[in-house]
C-alpha cells in the first residue's frame, strides 16, 4: 500500500498541527522537509496553493491543516481528541485571531494594535483555562492541538512581554504543551528533501 506523502515545514504552525494529529492517530506517512523559499516541483504540482502542509492521499490531496487533522483523527484516534473538539474556538483562532497574529509578527505599522486584537481571544483562552486543564476540558483534545501552534508563535514575537501578561492559566498550558515529549516529537530537524531522496517515516517512536 502506498504510503501517504506529507509536504512539511518543521517551524510552520499549520505544519505543526498536522503533524500532531498525524503522531496521535499513529497514521504513517513520507514526511517530505521543504524550504519555502525554495518549493520543489512536486509540491506545485500537489497543490495549486503550495504552501504547507500538503497529504497527498492515493485517491486525493488534502492541503488544509485543519483537514488533515480531521482526516488523520477521522481514520485513527486512540487518544479521543475529536470527542474533544470545539470547531467555533477553533475557527475563531484561524480567522480574527491569525489576521491579527500575522499583522504583530510581520507588520509594519499596526502593530500595537495587532498585538492587542490578538490579546483579546487569548484572554478570553486564559479565561477558559481558569476553571479546566485544557481548552478541551480535563484532558487535551483536538481544540488544545489545533490552537496551540498559533499561541506558540505569538508568544515568540516577544515572549519577554508575553510572559509579563497576567495569563497565568495560558502559560502553563502553553508551558505544559511545550514541555510534551509530542511537541518535542514532531519538532525534530530534518534534512531538505529533494526529489529523489530516501523516504522519512513519519511519526518516529516517541
Amino acid at each position: 500500500m502506498t504510503r501517504p506523502i506529507l509536504y512539511s515545514f518543521r517551524r510552520c504552525p499549520y505544519a505543526m498541527r498536522a503533524r500532531l494529529a498525524l503522531a496521535s492517530s499513529g497514521i504513517g506517512v513520507d514526511l517530505r522537509e521543504v524550504v519555502l523559499r525554495d518549493k520543489p516541483e512536486e509540491l506545485r504540482m500537489a497543490s495549486l496553493k503550495a504552501t504547507v502542509p500538503v497529504l497527498v492521499l492515493p485517491d486525493r490531496v488534502i492541503d488544509e491543516s485543519y483537514d488533515i487533522m480531521l482526516w488523520a483523527l477521522g481514520c485513527a484516534d486512540p487518544e479521543g481528541w475529536l470527542e474533544r473538539h470545539n470547531a467555533a474556538l477553533i475557527a475563531e483562532c484561524d480567522g480574527d485571531f491569525k489576521t491579527a497574529l500575522d499583522q504583530y509578527k510581520y507588520g509594519k505599522e499596526g502593530v500595537e494594535d495587532a498585538r492587542e486584537s490578538a490579546a483579546r481571544y487569548l484572554r478570553r483562552l486564559d479565561g477558559i483555562l481558569a476553571g479546566q486543564p485544557f481548552l478541551s476540558g480535563q484532558k487535551r483534545g483536538l481544540t488544545d492541538m489545533a490552537i496551540a501552534t498559533f499561541v506558540r508563535q505569538y508568544a515568540n514575537v516577544d515572549r519577554p512581554w508575553f510572559d509579563g501578561e497576567n495569563w497565568p492559566h495560558l502559560h502553563n498550558w502553553l508551558d505544559y504543551f511545550l514541555a510534551s515529549p509530542r511537541f518535542a516529537a514532531i519538532m525534530r530537524k530534518y534534512p531538505k528533501w529533494q526529489s529523489g531522496d530516501q523516504a522519512v517515516e513519519f511519526p518516529e517512536p516517541l
